[in-house]
Formats: structure tokens, sequence, C-alpha cells
């Protein structure tokens, strides 16, 4: 057998902090209170690092919705000034303990779900998720996704924050876990996730004796969002990658993400550093009225789910999303299932019942991914390339083997 094909002991002491880690969610705060480093002047975005001008639009789209939200422009024609002076300063949300579904952009007063993994204290911070259509995510900054935004900060978080306390903490790898069991893979597909999560929130809200009208628009927007979840799918998931990381070992695929321009990686043994390759327009369902043409390359901070067994690694707990991605179920699964190949095991509590509670293929391998020349698949939304236009489609995408080929090379550097 090839050595590439052999798990280093270093290696399966990474995958087996995947497995063991026990993430909850333990609270909502402003990005500027929790959020490492975090400062007004400081706009954090999705993928590998990136310079505005080399931008996607819909990423520059969001970054201008930003600063208008948080009163440092008046208009997206002036933050889009602001934005290329030099005065604001742009990093990946990964480098400061937090991610973001597509363009990811956080900014200072955004209020952010705070995710713990028990064994470590370790925490990560992702934005709460506005839906799908337009959404600054997407590229979209009109005055309708501002107002969604002013009011998540200013009624609905401070619902919200109070309704967790009440709550306590919620077990998120349960959560997930159950969801798989149900129907989601917990990346495109968060229905039962999320309605779960309806379940055990919705009585902490009555609980806190509210305005009637507050608590009640509060869950609306809750339960009205099948993808609501989607934002603590991907808190886990980064809680998680921290804990891996912390271990400084093995050659374990601990973040994937993309800004529209490239898709980067990082792996446990090589600290913050990424590895990058060519974003591209991924194997795309597109909404009626768009295309490819319009289509922004692979964006987001959400495949860091794909990093610990779910999204595209799991899509046989989840056969009804072949109606939102495209393709045959029977496809789809076959696809997934191909995973296993660059994997280094089945992780321990994730199952999926379909396969006779198989776990899902978690512990991406680099040297499995390039010896075997198998790319681990992602699923993704789509941005317009059009500012405003928000999400045109769905569907799937190989990350580039580039990335892995690049960290297979500083990792055999060090030997």
């Amino acid at each position: 057998m090839s050595s590439a094909n052999v798990t280093s002991p270093d290696s399966l002491a990474a995958f087996a902090r995947l497995c063991e880690a026990q993430v909850m969610l333990v609270g909502i705060a402003r990005a500027i209170d929790v959020i490492p480093g975090m400062r007004r002047d400081l706009i954090l975005h999705a993928g590998p690092p990136i310079d505005w001008n080399r931008m996607a639009p819909a990423m520059r789209a969001a970054i201008c919705g930003g600063l208008v939200f948080e009163g440092l422009s008046d208009t997206i024609e002036e933050a889009e000034t602001l934005a290329g002076s030099g005065k604001i300063e742009f990093a990946p949300a990964h480098d400061h303990a937090a991610a973001g579904a597509m363009a990811g952009v956080i900014t200072a007063s955004m209020p952010v779900f705070v995710a713990e993994e028990k064994n470590s204290g370790l925490r990560a911070h992702v934005s709460v998720n506005e839906g799908l259509g337009k959404a600054l995510r997407f590229g979209a900054n009109g005055p309708d996704v501002l107002d969604r935004l002013r009011w998540i900060r200013d009624e609905f978080f401070p619902l919200m924050q109070r309704a967790l306390e009440i709550s306590g903490p919620i077990n998120l790898k349960q959560a997930i876990a159950e969801a798989l069991r149900r129907g989601d893979e917990v990346h495109n597909r968060n229905k039962s996730a999320t309605s779960q999560f309806f379940r055990d929130i919705a009585p902490a809200f009555v609980a806190t004796h509210a305005p009637y009208d507050h608590i009640e628009k509060a869950l609306r927007f809750i339960g009205g969002n099948d993808h609501f979840f989607l934002s603590l799918s991907i808190a886990h998931a980064k809680a998680v990658s921290l804990y891996v990381e912390q271990c400084g070992v093995g050659d374990l695929v601990t973040v994937m993400a993309g800004n529209g321009v490239e898709v980067g990686i990082r792996v446990a043994s090589l600290g913050n550093q990424w590895f990058t390759g060519p974003a591209n327009v991924a194997d795309v369902k597109f909404f009626d009225g768009h295309g490819a043409e319009e289509a922004t390359p692979t964006m987001g901070d959400s495949y860091i789910t794909e990093s610990i067994g779910l999204g595209a690694f799991a899509l046989a707990a989840a056969p009804a999303i072949s109606a939102f991605i495209g393709g045959t179920v029977e496809e789809l699964i076959g696809r997934s299932e191909r995973m296993r190949e660059i994997t280094m095991g089945e992780h321990t509590d994730f199952r999926i019942p379909a396969l006779g509670y198989k776990g899902v293929p978690s512990g991406i391998d680099v040297r499995k991914v390039v010896s075997s020349g198998i790319s681990p698949l992602i699923n993704t939304g789509i941005a317009s390339r059009i500012p405003g236009v928000g999400q045109i489609g769905a569907g799937m995408q190989e990350v580039p083997m580039a990335c892995f080929t690049a960290a297979l090379s500083a990792l055999d550097a060090r030997t």
C-alpha cells in the first residue's frame, strides 16, 4: 500500500479531535465585543486574504452595504470610495475565529452567534442568517436589505440574547446528528435543523416577556427561513476546526473557503497558512432567468461544514436536496460516497440511516487527495456578479486541486 494511502499517527490524532469535539451554542453578541481583534474600521470577509481591488463584485457590494450599515458612509457610492481609500482594513473572518456564508461580511456592530468547544473553551463566531434571495451575503445592499440588518441588530439581537440566557447552552453537535437522521445534510439543506432549533428556542422567546409583536416577528423570522440554522452549522464546524488546529499536527484539512476569486484551504499542522487555487463557477442549478454568465465563482466560508463531513459529504442523508442543487439522488449519493477515498475515517457521531447508520466520511487528508486525484466536493449557493441582485442558484463544485498540491509541498518541506 502506498504511504500516501496510510494515515499518519499525527493525522489520526487530529481526526480524533474532529470527532470528539463538543460544541455548544452559548450566546449571541455584537462582533466588536467578542471577535478577537475586531474594530470599527475592520471588515471581515469570506475566504483567503484579498485586496479590495481584486475582490469579486458581489463581495465589494456586500462590503459597501456593511459600511453604510455601520454608519461609516451615507450611500453605497460613498462606501465604495471609502473602501478603496486605504482607511478600511479587510481580513479573512477565519483569521479572527469567525466565519461567514457567501461574501461572509462581518462588521463591528453585527450580532454574531457564539459557539464554544467544551474541551478547550475555544469559541467561534458567525453572523445571523438573513434568509435566501436578496441578502447582504449575496451582494445585495438595497434599503430593504439594510433595514433588515438594522432590525436584526436593534430588535432581534437583544431578544435572541435574552432567550439564549433563559434556555441555556444548546448542544449543536446533538442537533446536527439529529438533523442528519431527519433529512438534512446541514449545509444547503437545514430544514429539519431549523425546525428543531425553533422548537428548542420558542419557549424561551415567550419567557422573555418582550412585547408580543417583537416575539411574533422574531419567531416568524426564524420559522420562515429554512436556512436559519446554517449559521449555527458553520459556527459548530468553525469551533471544531479551532479545536483540531490547536493540536498543531497532521495532514487534515481544517478550512475550505472561497472569496469569489480564489479558493483556499488550511491544514491542521500548518497553522494559519492559506493554500489557494482559482475559484470557478459551480455545477449549478440556476434560478429562472439567470445563467452562468452572471455567476460569481466559488465564494463563502460555509464549506467548512464539508471539512468535518457535512454538506456534500453527507448527501445520502438528504435526498430531497437534489431539487435544490440539481442532479439525481443516485448521482449525488455516488459522488458523496466517493469522498470516503480521501478521508481519514467515518465520523463517530454523524451517521446516515439510509446507509445503515454508517458515519459520514470525515477528515480530509491532503495526501490522499493528491495521490488519488479526487478533489473534495462542496455544496454552494451562487451569488450574481451584478451588485444588488443576490442569489441566483445553487449547486456543487470540486475544490481546486492546486490548493492541495501547494499544501502537500509545504507539508513535505517540513520533513
